[in-house]
């Protein structure tokens, strides 16, 4: 079974057991969505009719906040589960949306140049190569139009255990290549999926690779001093989970191309 199979099937089920990353809008949120998906700035000040790829992004969440705020919003995600959560809250809200079931590192139904803003959250962990994502995110940007992505930290993966005396130990190969091994400590997994360790050459490198400027780069807070150990709150003291980066495109397709040969992991 491959990494598609299997991580299309294990987000069915997050969906089918209520997880937290099938955690729809809500009305409050969709009071102020422009807030909620941006709190550091990043996005401009309005996004009315403008086109946004919500990419690898079902579940109700991202989606419904563009759309909400007046974009033109399209869905790619490989897992009808969570895109029939965004078909299920756009009616709700009566919002359109286009859902495409597909994988984040094959987007041939798409045309190019066709976004202003790609949305991409955590769920690059889940391939084997980043640079056919990062290629496909500059093929159907427009020029100057936004990337907003979100990673699991290499070194969040890297970790497998937590010792008897709550320290966070290291267990798998900073260059580790293939599906990561099924670890003791599971903070920052999720249960039945295929995962991958990107480490930061290929992430900021493949985008630069692509032709993306980095403008923004920073890793969001997830603890807290008070957390117990097990709690993921608690690891989050020690290692932060994850990457927030913006980037823009600011040149053509074939620019990113012949920028791509340069370019050596």
């Amino acid at each position: 079974m491959d990494y598609r199979t299997r991580n299309r099937a294990a987000y069915n089920q997050l969906v089918s057991d209520g997880a937290v990353f099938s955690r729809v809008a809500t009305d409050e949120e969709c009071q102020r969505p422009l807030a909620v998906l941006d709190s550091r700035g990043w996005l401009p000040k309005s996004v009315q009719g403008k086109q946004v790829l919500c990419l690898a992004a079902g579940g109700g969440w991202q989606s419904i906040l563009y759309a909400t705020a007046g974009a033109q919003v399209t869905v790619v995600d490989l897992s009808p589960g969570m895109l029939a959560l965004d078909d299920r809250e756009a009616r709700i809200r009566n919002l359109k949306l286009r859902l495409i079931e597909a994988s984040m590192d094959d987007l041939n139904m798409l045309g190019d140049e066709q976004f202003d803003i790609v949305h991409h959250p955590v769920s690059t962990c889940y391939v084997p190569d980043l640079a056919p994502v990062f290629q496909e995110v500059a093929r159907v940007l427009r020029i100057d139009g936004l990337y907003i992505s979100q990673h699991k930290s290499p070194i969040s993966l890297q970790v497998t255990r937590r010792t008897e005396r709550d320290e966070y130990a290291i267990g798998v190969d900073y260059y580790h290549s293939g599906p990561l091994p099924a670890v003791e400590d599971k903070s920052y997994r999720e249960p039945g999926a295929v995962e991958f360790l990107h480490r930061y050459d290929q992430i900021l490198g493949g985008m630069c690779a692509a032709g993306l400027v980095i403008e923004a780069f920073a890793e969001p807070k997830r603890a807290h001093r008070q957390a117990t150990p097990g709690d993921f709150r608690h690891r989050g003291n020690y290692i932060a989970p994850y990457l927030r980066i913006k980037a823009r495109k600011l040149q053509t397709t074939a620019k990113n191309e012949e920028s791509s040969k340069l370019w050596t992991p």
